[in-house]
């Protein structure tokens, strides 16, 4: 190991079932399972007594039923565990600045420059495991080690309510006896090439020279996993990043076969990523979209614009796209779009001339708009000819 750091990687257990559990009673022991069961249903998360019978996030809905015919299946409540997750993610600020939220539950946190105000990183992440505790009723599980990769790996062994400690000079060895699923960047498919090499675990990698595993996997694969191995992994713990893109996609329970319920939609997700661009002080300069059918191809579109937040300069270009590639004889069973290419709105930017008094025209009609959302919620009001569907609930 190169590095002296200490850093902390906090994974709540079984957020957002654990949740639903903390808020109702009659859920505690139970298999929760949060999502729906329907056949375009998948899970978001579930509970530890779900997972004993093999339901995991990411499983169709109707799999899990027939795995768990008890299981308890709730919808998503994204607004509780968004809460709750702020709430932890004050506690973690509260113990180091550099904290790299990966999710709502799940974050690493670089405690290095901690240790005079704090202590250890044991002793910090015991007291972030309390706090959380105390603050939001759930357990957390934590791992501490010298690097990102290591400490990822540590929390989580000993899940739920774990706690895992990897020094500097025990590294090597606490590898060593893991399979090689635990390997950084190893998927199913590089996995099963490894096991056909005689690699089954994490040591039999380490016993390689860097020469003998580029030879047998290639110079880049060969590297990484030699690095991996011993943990050997220098990524720092970034605290803040640009946003690259901001998006709203969403998928249909039935596959939607009409052009102008599919113009509705994309009006209203470009309205939603408008305001999120204004609430963030981003300009976007790429309108994207993307389509998926019913037989899950998906296809995406993308033009270029001046620098804008505006949703009616976003509609316009999304729908465009849409009536460019839709065919009419398809169903659509996920529409999306987005906007890339960002910059802050305090940079200088070139304004079309013949645009600037629309654009400024637009803003102040969007401005009005926002502070009433802002004040009476998202669905309160909305401009001429912004979507004939009724608005989301979670709006």
């Amino acid at each position: 190991m190169t590095s002296s750091r200490t850093i902390i990687h906090a994974d709540m257990d079984a957020f957002y079932a654990a949740i639903e559990q903390r808020d109702r009673p009659e859920l505690r022991g139970k298999p929760v399972i949060v999502g729906g069961d329907g056949p375009r249903s998948v899970v978001s998360t579930c509970s530890y007594e779900a997972r004993k019978f093999g339901v995991h996030s990411a499983m169709p809905g109707t799999r899990a039923r027939k795995l768990c015919p008890d299981g308890i299946f709730v919808p998503p409540r994204m607004d509780a565990y968004t809460k709750t997750s702020r709430i932890i993610q004050d506690i973690f600020h509260h113990y180091t600045p550099l904290v790299e939220p990966l999710s709502l539950d799940e974050a690493f946190l670089d405690v290095t420059g901690s240790f005079r105000m704090f202590s250890d990183g044991e002793t910090i992440a015991r007291a972030i495991k309390s706090d959380v505790l105390r603050d939001t009723e759930l357990t957390i599980s934590v791992g501490v080690a010298p690097c990102k990769y290591v400490a990822k790996v540590a929390s989580d062994l000993d899940k739920p309510d774990g706690l895992v400690m990897v020094e500097a000079d025990s590294v090597l060895a606490f590898l060593a006896p893991l399979s090689i699923s635990r390997l950084w960047g190893a998927g199913k498919e590089t996995q099963a090439r490894l096991g056909t090499l005689g690699f089954k675990s994490i040591g039999d990698i380490q016993e390689r020279s860097l020469d003998e595993l580029q030879r047998m996997l290639g110079d880049a694969s060969g590297l990484h996993f030699y690095n991996m191995s011993r943990g050997d992994d220098d990524r720092p713990v970034v605290s803040s990043r640009d946003a690259k893109s901001v998006s709203q996609e969403s998928t249909f329970g039935t596959d939607l076969t009409d052009e102008t319920e599919c113009h509705n939609i994309l009006i209203k997700q470009s309205d939603q990523v408008g305001r999120r661009l204004r609430k963030a002080g981003l300009l976007g300069r790429t309108i994207r979209i993307k389509v998926r059918d019913g037989d899950f191809n998906t296809l995406t579109r993308q033009c270029g614009v001046p620098p804008t937040d505006n949703d009616f300069v976003i509609r316009q270009a999304a729908l465009q796209l849409f009536d460019a590639v839709w065919n009419g004889r398809t169903g659509i069973r996920l529409l999306g779009v987005g906007v890339g290419n960002l910059a802050s709105q305090s940079q200088p930017v070139q304004d079309d001339l013949f645009s600037k008094a629309d654009n400024e025209k637009d803003g102040k009609v969007l401005d009005a708009i926002d502070h009433i959302r802002d004040r009476y919620g998202g669905g309160s009001t909305r401009h001429g000819g912004s979507y004939l569907r009724d608005s989301d609930p979670d709006e």
